[in-house]
C-alpha cells in the first residue's frame, strides 16, 4: 500500500529558500518515492510561490482561517504533489517569509504559522476535496502546531492521524506572548506543561516536541547533543523524556544539482578522476574575488555570518589564515559587526581576502569547485548541508566535532591518515586556538598534494545522496501508522 503523507513547512526549493530547510523539504518527496511513499508538500501562499503556480486549482476554501479567508490550491512540486495555503492576509506581504523588509520578525508570525498548523490538520484528515493522508510530517517550528491540532480534533480518539515533527535547528523555537494562546483555536486543555506553554508563553516548537508522535533530527549526533543543557536550547528535558520517540536521520543533498561532473556553473566540470580540471576553476573564483593566486590552500566560506556558525571566531583567526600562507573567499550575510569585521580584514589583507554579503547559489557552486577547503566552525550544527556539497567537490570541508559535522567528516588523524580514510578535518571547541590549529593541520596538509588528493578522492565517492535517508524515513513512517 502506497503510504500517503502530507509534509508542512514554510519553505521549499524551488520555490521559496531561505536556509537548509528548503533543501531537504523540496527533496523528500523524490527520497521517498522509490519506498512506496508519496509525500505531498504543503506551502504558504507567498507570492514568489503563488506566481511559480502552472493552472493550479483551487480545491478547498475557508471563509475564516485563524480570522481569515483562505483557498487551498493544488499544484505540483517538480514531480510530485503540492498544496499551498492562499491566505492574502496571511502571506501577502513583502519581505522574506518570516520578516518584514525592515529586518524585523512580522509580529504576527504566530497566528501566520498556526494558520498553516491548522489547515495542515484539517487537510489530513480530508476537506473538500482534498484526500485525507495517513501521516503528517511537520518541520521546524512554523508547523510545530500541526500535531497540537491533530492531538485535540474533536474527533482524534476515533480517527487518530499520527504525525512528525523534524527539528532541522532547536534555536528557533517560536515563542510568543501568552496573550496570543486564545486567538490559535486551540482547545484550553493544550496550554499546560504537556502542551504548548513554555516558560509562561506560547511556544510553537514545543507544541510539536511534545505532541507528535515522533521527533526527528537531521543527524543523529544532533539526537544526541539536544538530551543535553548545552544544546538543548531549554528543550533537554523534554527530549530526555520523550526516549526512543526522538531519533536522528542524517540528511542527503541532492546528487543532480550538486554534481562537479555535470554541474553548468562551473568554468570546468570534473570528477574524482580528474581533478586536475578544479585548477580552471580556482582561478577563476580567484579573479571573481580579485584574489592574488598563491601556492597556499583558498579557503571558502558559504554561510550565515552569526554566532552559531562560528563566525566571530573566524573573523579573529583571519591574520592567522593569511599568515600561514592561505586566502579567502567569503559569501554570506547575517550580523551586521562580523560582516563589518569581514569588510576591515579584506582591507587589511588585499588580494587574499574577498568578501560578498548576501547569497548567489550558483556562485556557491563556483566556490565549491573552485575552492581547496571549505570553514564551517559552527558551535551547533543539526547537520549542515554545506560540508556534503564540499566533500561532493572535492573541497575538503574544515568542521567542528558538532552535530552532522561529526557525523559526515572523518577527522584526518594518524589513524585515519595511515588507513586512508580521512575526508576532511574536526577541530574541537570553537575558540581560537582550535580554529588556528585546524587552519594550521589544512595548510600543512594541503602541501602534501598525494595525501589532500586522496581526501578529495575519498570525500567525493562517499554517498550523501537521499537513498539510505528515504528509506529511514519510510520506515519511521511505517512505525507510525497503524
Amino acid at each position: 500500500m502506497t503510504l500517503q503523507v502530507l509534509s508542512v513547512a514554510s519553505e521549499a526549493v524551488p520555490l521559496i529558500k531561505t536556509g537548509g530547510l528548503a533543501d531537504v523539504v523540496g527533496a523528500l518527496p523524490a527520497a521517498l518515492a522509490p519506498h512506496d511513499v508519496e509525500v505531498t508538500t504543503l506551502l504558504p501562499g507567498y507570492p514568489s510561490v503563488l506566481a511559480a503556480l502552472d493552472e493550479a486549482d483551487a480545491v478547498h476554501s475557508w471563509d475564516r482561517l485563524l480570522g481569515e479567508p483562505a483557498r487551498l490550491l493544488a499544484g505540483q512540486l517538480g514531480d510530485h504533489p503540492l498544496l499551498v495555503l492562499d491566505a492574502p492576509a496571511h502571506f501577502e506581504r513583502e519581505g522574506d517569509p518570516y520578516t518584514a523588509p525592515s529586518g524585523s520578525d512580522w509580529p504576527d508570525n504566530w497566528r501566520r504559522f498556526c494558520a498553516l498548523g491548522q489547515a495542515a490538520a484539517q487537510i489530513a484528515r480530508g476537506v473538500g476535496a482534498a484526500p485525507g493522508f495517513d501521516l503528517v510530517h511537520a518541520h521546524d517550528w512554523q508547523a510545530a502546531t500541526a500535531p497540537a491540532y491533530l492531538r485535540f480534533a474533536s474527533d482524534a480518539a476515533e480517527r487518530p492521524v499520527p504525525s512528525v515533527l523534524t527539528v532541522h535547528n532547536m534555536s528557533f523555537q517560536g515563542w510568543f506572548d501568552p496573550a496570543v494562546f486564545a486567538a490559535t483555536e486551540l482547545p484550553g486543555e493544550a496550554w499546560s506543561l504537556d502542551g504548548v506553554e513554555h516558560h509562561g508563553g506560547f511556544c510553537m516548537l514545543k507544541a510539536g516536541l511534545a505532541l507528535a508522535d515522533a521527533v526527528s533530527t537531521v543527524s543523529p549526533t544532533y539526537a544526541a547533543e539536544i538530551r543535553s543543557a548545552e544544546f538543548g536550547m531549554g528543550f533537554e528535558g523534554l527530549i530526555r523524556a520523550r526516549g526512543d520517540a526522538v531519533s536522528g536521520i542524517l540528511n542527503g543533498i541532492d546528487v543532480t544539482s550538486w554534481n562537479p561532473a555535470d554541474d553548468a556553473a562551473l568554468v570546468s566540470p570534473y570528477d574524482a578522476d580528474h581533478l586536475s580540471r578544479r585548477h580552471d576553476n580556482k582561478r577563476a573564483l580567484e579573479a571573481e574575488f580579485g584574489l592574488e593566486s598563491g601556492e597556499g590552500p583558498l579557503f571558502v566560506v558559504i554561510s550565515r555570518l552569526t554566532w552559531q556558525k562560528g563566525m566571530d571566531v573566524l573573523l579573529e583567526c583571519l591574520d592567522h589564515l593569511v599568515g600561514n600562507g592561505g586566502r579567502l573567499a567569503l559569501l554570506g550575510s547575517g550580523d551586521g559587526a562580523i560582516e563589518a569585521g569581514l569588510h576591515e580584514a579584506a582591507a587589511r589583507h588585499p588580494g587574499r581576502i574577498g568578501v560578498r554579503i548576501g547569497y548567489d547559489e550558483a556562485l556557491s557552486h563556483r566556490m565549491q569547485g573552485g575552492g581547496d577547503a571549505i570553514l564551517v566552525p559552527s558551535r551547533f550544527e543539526p547537520c549542515g548541508l554545506t560540508q556534503l556539497y564540499g566533500l561532493a567537490y572535492g573541497c575538503v570541508p574544515v568542521v567542528a566535532r558538532t552535530g552532522g559535522l561529526a557525523d559526515t567528516v572523518i577527522d584526518a588523524n594518524p589513524a585515519a591518515l595511515a588507513a586512508g580514510v580521512a575526508t576532511g578535518i574536526q577541530h574541537g571547541p570553537v575558540h581560537y586556538d582550535e580554529l588556528c590549529n585546524a587552519l594550521t593541520r589544512a595548510a600543512s596538509l594541503y602541501r602534501q598534494p598525494e595525501t589532500w588528493q586522496h581526501m578529495q578522492r575519498n570525500g567525493m565517492v562517499c554517498d550523501f545522496s537521499w537513498t539510505a535517508s528515504g528509506r529511514a524515513y519510510a520506515d519511521l513512517y511505517r512505525s507510525l501508522v497503524r
